[in-house]
């Protein structure tokens, strides 16, 4: 196959040149719509055909899981219709993922146990709560989430309690330091990482070990970020300490699309990429193929206002389409109808509509509620998409909690989630009890107990319930060994397996089955 030829067909010539260039930083500026995931899985294809990379010596870092799931998805696809065979799992994920990944096979040098927990909002507000009550601060006076806010800036600004505490930063108050300090303590006591530690924890591995940074920097020899624009300060402080060894930095953005500032996105990084990579080379990416000329040329009618961008103008071939409408109602209420009544006049006029060919868009989850009862008054089928998660109902949390309290014993968040789930008749005094002894004697809740069973520190009822809650753990800790220990013999034994498999064109393909494909089946 001539992957010159191969490529060319697929790609229009900004994108195609965009794939080509390999060597060296490369910012790519792509208007919305213009084919940007598809230039990505092209460039690592192109990278991999030609042999510059193996498969594991590429790092693509995506704004989201969904986005990194279809792009793994496209580029382990397209590599199988060339019939490339590849033997090495891809680096395609998230910042975040690919920080845990790293954290999960280094972090005991920062003295933290590899089998870490990572909390999400709920566990972590649940914490600073904790501390607050620690410190004696009152949470009606001082909001739980008002602290969780200023830590969370923090750590997208890479500054640990200590920096400002030396520097007297504006973003902290002195209760806040304190919070902030105290939280980290107990953070690590119960070897737990919040979404920010993932990446400040991965920079403070990098600053503090030299050695394990150039274990990846040759390890990546080629990274790819997407969403350039959205990347806040930390996440800029770790792709410039990975890429600058050999500088085969390849970001993608539109600084047009920025949206995410509230939650640390610094617009700088795109905007002066240049300055960074002052041998770089731009290539824009202006040929829209999502929506119609009418929006494209609102669109651009609208951003030529902004004064912080790049200079380009998006074009595309489709249609003109329909107008845009504009409507302005006094309240929520009136807007619902006037969203219900378009509906069923467009569903009057034209018979081959069907209700799935129309979507409402509303900006809040609590905006839904009048739409809803609109659309259930005149008897019009809806779903919802996007409401609770999965990982977020509370059956699902429970058993989570179960899970991380059985990898690791220290995980109070997880305890005190499940201590009473199902019912024990465990009450919030025994509770209170176990904390305080759990703080006085420095050991974690579950271990705290048995100390109480033992030294008869509550009454003889919560005494049993306590020594049944930790004999349940113990029991459930052993059922897990031997499944472990059940993994580990087929991860040894699960090398030598090969498996047979057909390409589009069909040709048979031997591939061996790694581990990690090994245990996605039991």
């Amino acid at each position: 196959m001539d992957l010159h030829n191969y490529l060319e067909k697929k790609l229009n010539p900004s994108q195609f040149q965009a794939v080509k260039m390999l060597q060296g930083p490369l910012l790519i500026l792509a208007g919305a719509g213009s084919g940007k995931t598809r230039v990505l899985t092209y460039r690592i294809v192109n990278l991999i055909a030609q042999g510059e990379a193996s498969p594991g010596e590429i790092l693509a870092v995506t704004f989201t899981n969904k986005a990194a799931k279809e792009m793994a998805s496209r580029t382990y696809k397209t590599l199988e219709e060339m019939a490339i065979p590849v033997y090495q799992e891809l680096w395609i994920s998230t910042f975040h993922s690919t920080c845990a990944r790293i954290l999960r096979d280094k972090i005991h040098l920062l003295d933290y146990q590899p089998f870490f927990v990572i909390y999400d909002d709920s566990d972590q507000l649940g914490m600073i709560k904790k501390v607050m009550g620690l410190l004696n601060i009152n949470d009606k006076i001082h909001p739980a989430k008002a602290f969780k806010s200023r830590i969370n800036e923090a750590k997208m600004l890479g500054l640990a309690p200590e920096d400002l505490i030396k520097s007297n930063h504006f973003l902290m108050d002195e209760n806040s330091q304190k919070v902030y300090s105290l939280y980290e303590q107990e953070m690590k006591r119960s070897n737990a990482l919040d979404f920010g530690d993932l990446l400040v924890k991965t920079h403070e591995l990098f600053k503090m070990y030299p050695d394990i940074l150039e274990e990846y920097q040759d390890h990546f020899k080629y990274i790819m970020v997407d969403e350039y624009q959205d990347t806040n300060h930390i996440q800029y402080l770790l792709v410039q300490m990975l890429a600058k060894k050999h500088r085969n930095l390849c970001v993608v953005g539109d600084e047009d699309q920025s949206i995410y500032s509230w939650r640390g996105a610094d617009i700088t990084n795109i905007l002066e990429f240049e300055k960074d990579f002052e041998e770089c080379h731009v290539i824009k990416l202006e040929e829209n193929y999502r929506s119609t000329k009418t929006i494209v040329n609102a669109a651009n009618e609208v951003i030529k206002n902004n004064t912080q961008r790049k200079s380009k103008v998006l074009f595309t071939n489709n249609d003109q389409g329909s107008k845009i409408v504009i409507r302005e109602e006094k309240t929520d209420y009136d807007e619902a109808k006037y969203v219900v009544r378009s509906i069923e006049d467009m569903m009057r006029i034209n018979l081959d509509y069907n209700y799935s060919d129309f979507a409402i868009f509303y900006r809040t989850n609590a905006q839904s509620r009048v739409l809803e009862d609109q659309l259930r008054s005149h008897s019009i089928p809806y779903k919802i998409i996007g409401g609770l998660k999965f990982y977020e109902r509370m059956e699902i949390k429970d058993v989570l909690a179960y899970m991380k309290l059985l990898l690791n014993p220290n995980d109070d968040m997880s305890f005190k989630r499940i201590i009473n789930t199902p019912a024990r008749g465990i009450g919030k005094s025994t509770v209170g009890k176990l904390e305080n002894i759990a703080n006085e004697q420095q050991i974690s809740l579950l271990a705290a107990c048995e100390y109480v069973s033992d030294h008869r520190l509550v009454h003889a009822g919560a005494c049993k319930k306590s020594r049944h809650f930790k004999q349940l753990m113990d029991k459930l800790n052993k059922t897990y060994s031997r499944i472990k220990t059940y993994r580990n013999l087929l991860f040894r034994n699960s090398a030598s397996f090969r498996i047979r498999i057909k390409n589009s064109k069909g040709k048979t393909l031997q591939r061996p089955v790694g581990p990690h494909r090994q245990l996605r089946r039991i």
